[in-house]
């Protein structure tokens, strides 16, 4: 009788060990030199990341191809160029930015007269004001506003082209205020939000892939010269494999705190980061600066966003204002389509295929998809919000039965 077949060892290599990570590979993996001639559509290379003009961003996503092309310059910035891109006047409507400002420091101010404690990742308690789930605050407390902020092309190109439709945007708001310290270097989410024990848990295929399920975005809502600490990048550092669980060893700190570069930025001016690279929020040295950004944490349809956001409460303030701007022609079609995306539940699943079967094809109808259906045909207020009622309806595991 034949013995009874035996795997064959194989070396440890699908788990990245307590240990890993080696600070001589990752000093040789920081010190790559980005060469501006290697990106045909960024206008200067500072201090070692690419730096991007909002104004030919905006011609260049006039048209097809030369969207296109952008759109995969960027995508090739993020994974294997320096990780960051930054887009000067990325928002020209200031005075979009100046009404969101207010309307979130007056957020904030009710925080204060709350007592909410709202709390950082990665900073010291007090060094700073959050608002979370600001997007979903922002579009039920100013719809108008909120259309005309996210319509904004350049959110919209850079999401797609890291993540490809469907995605979802969350957004928090930082306000980092004078006299506020730094945070400790770090990654971001999904694995730079948890600790050792569990990121050891995760095979290594999931650090390498793990990154390219979340974009990280910042918008200056004011001015930030350096004193008034802007966020500190160590570009190519994402990189590093082992980051995750290396980072924050001494002498990646050390390192890291030697050697990151720091861009100031106007209002209006974006930056996208890949979410593996290492970076930590700056000293607000000023005496007068009230750094306030919005912070843009924009996931994958494939992944699982860090904020619960209740998108049927943001499309019932949000659509009576996208019916009336499409029927004056307020905004463009591609600018609707930027609102809906960062706004609408952007993929099919999951549902109840039960009660939401495939409709022409391998699924049924996106939220996203209904909102522009809806629009296109001139559905009133009241009787979108009986469609996306039975929409949701339907993608209950049990949907509830309507007389």
């Amino acid at each position: 009788m034949s013995s009874p077949l035996k795997p064959v060892p194989q070396p440890n290599q699908s788990w990245v060990s307590v240990d890993a990570g080696n600070i001589d590979t990752f000093i040789k993996q920081v010190s790559q030199q980005t060469q501006l001639a290697q990106w045909p559509f960024a206008s200067a290379v500072e201090q070692n990341l690419l730096v991007y003009s909002g104004d030919d961003v905006r011609a260049a996503s006039v048209n097809p191809g030369t969207r296109k092309a952008l759109m995969f310059e960027w995508a090739r910035a993020l994974q294997s160029g320096p990780g960051i891109v930054a887009i000067k006047n990325a928002m020209s409507d200031h005075e979009a930015i100046d009404a969101t400002t207010e309307l979130f420091t007056s957020m904030i101010e009710e925080q204060h007269r709350n007592n909410q404690v709202t709390g950082d990742h990665f900073a010291k308690p007090g060094s700073n004001d959050r608002v979370w789930n600001a997007l979903e605050k922002h579009c039920v407390a100013d719809p108008v506003g909120f259309a005309r902020y996210f319509s904004n092309d350049t959110i919209a190109l850079i999401a797609q082209a890291w993540l490809g439709p469907g995605y979802q945007i969350t957004a928090q708001v930082n306000r980092v205020n004078p006299g506020g310290s730094a945070q400790k270097a770090h990654r971001d989410y999904h694995l730079g939000f948890m600790t050792p024990e569990q990121i050891l848990q995760y095979p290594e295929h999931v650090h390498s892939f793990g990154q390219m399920l979340t974009l990280q975005g910042a918008i200056a809502h004011c001015d930030m010269p350096l004193e008034s600490g802007p966020t500190l990048y160590m570009p190519y550092s994402h990189q590093h494999l082992e980051g995750f669980i290396s980072f924050a060893r001494d002498e990646y700190q050390e390192y890291f705190n030697e050697h990151r570069c720091q861009v100031p930025l106007q209002k209006g001016d974006m930056v996208f980061f890949n979410p593996a690279v290492m970076h930590a929020a700056g000293d607000n040295q000023s005496k007068d600066i009230y750094r306030l950004a919005n912070l843009l944490q924009i996931g994958s349809a494939f992944g699982r966003s860090i904020e619960t956001v209740d998108r049927v409460r943001m499309l019932h303030s949000l659509y009576p204002v996208l019916a009336n701007q499409k029927s004056t022609n307020t905004l463009s079609a591609t600018h609707l389509s930027n609102v809906i995306a960062a706004s609408a539940e952007g993929y099919p699943f999951p549902t109840n295929l039960d009660a939401d079967p495939p409709v022409n094809g391998m699924a049924p109808q996106a939220q996203s998809a209904m909102v522009a259906d809806c629009l296109a045909q001139g559905i009133a207020p009241e009787q979108f919000n009986e469609r996306l009622a039975a929409h949701t309806n339907r993608r209950r595991s049990v949907p509830e039965h309507t007389a």
